[in-house]
């Protein structure tokens, strides 16, 4: 596998090892000593999110038990938006947005402490994402998908999205004490 570090410090793009042949293809989706090599933490929990053309999730991030995620698509593409929320951060507010899909399998490791949301561009996704923390619905807390201030440039101007999703603030909205704050490197 290939990783790629990213403008935003500690996300990081992964490019697995495909093995083709005319039977199809085979590639390891994760293997937990290459992935700690790397510094990506051991996962707890698995997410898999079906969404057709046009849906958009996030941006969304966990306060008191933040989660870092890898995602990948496993049918499909959508647009992967991640959002540098951290408190004290030189690169706060800041982010980068790549497309992820089932032909090239790349996955994209969000570390806590950043918002993370996706659009889908195809006609329809399944997005799987290992946590490295459990779901605590409590802790939920998200950013409006359209914050002029962040100028996201999604790829679609009307969007199919929650209530929820639609309701949450601009990040210059959000208290300081409802954004994560910066951890020291290890």
């Amino acid at each position: 596998m290939k990783v790629t570090h990213t403008t935003l410090p500690g996300v990081l793009l992964i490019e697995p090892r495909i093995f083709s042949d005319d039977r199809g293809h085979l590639l390891e989706t994760y293997q937990a000593e290459r992935y700690c090599r790397s510094g990506i933490p051991p996962f707890v929990q698995d997410n898999l999110s079906y969404s057709g053309r046009g849906v958009l999730r996030g941006l969304h991030y966990q306060l008191g038990r933040p989660q870092g995620k890898l995602v990948c698509v496993l049918a499909g593409e959508v647009f992967d938006v991640v959002v540098d929320i951290r408190r004290g951060s030189p690169t706060f507010g800041r982010w980068l947005s790549m497309v992820l899909d089932s032909r090239s399998y790349r996955q994209l490791y969000v570390p806590p402490g950043f918002a993370h949301g996706f659009c889908v561009t195809g006609e329809a996704a399944l997005v799987l994402y290992k946590c490295t923390d459990y779901y605590a619905p409590q802790e939920e807390r998200g950013l409006r998908w359209n914050d002029p201030a962040l100028g996201i440039d999604w790829p679609v101007a009307e969007p199919l999205i929650s209530p929820r999703d639609r309701d949450y603030p601009d990040l210059r909205q959000v208290p300081a004490a409802e954004l994560p704050e910066m951890q020291a490197e290890p």
